[in-house]
């Protein structure tokens, strides 16, 4: 059974910073790409940030370019995002997504095969 459990989210103030982690179970974790997306209240689900297999390519939504990291532990089948920054239109439900690793970096919902759950993150201004 695929598990992709997210945890980090909370609430914090704008101009602060978070890290969620996302830890992996029941796939071969470092044959997938990985990625996080996010879905604010009544907005549809966004691409956030995406890592390769390897860690050695990246990609980052224009919105969070410079403030958000995506790094990913292979031997801990783990993937995290840090947040600094923050902003109050960074709130939202956060989610971490895998996919068989392919060619380039994913940044579409549909190239991902597996789904968290999601973790709340809420920043006030």
């Amino acid at each position: 059974q695929v598990q992709l459990v997210e945890s980090g989210g909370g609430l914090v103030q704008a101009g602060g910073s978070l890290r969620l982690s996302c830890v992996t179970s029941g796939i071969t974790f470092s044959a997938y790409g990985a990625g996080w997306f996010r879905q604010a209240p009544g907005k549809e689900r966004e691409f956030v940030a995406a890592i390769s297999w390897s860690g050695g390519s990246t990609s980052y939504a224009d919105s969070v370019k410079g403030r958000f990291t995506i790094s990913r532990d292979n031997a801990k089948n783990a993937v995290d995002l840090r947040m600094n920054s923050l902003k109050p239109e960074d709130t939202g439900v956060y989610y971490c997504a895998a996919e068989v690793a392919g060619w380039g970096i994913k940044r579409l919902q549909v190239q991902y095969d597996y789904w968290g759950q999601g973790t709340q993150v809420t920043v006030s201004s």
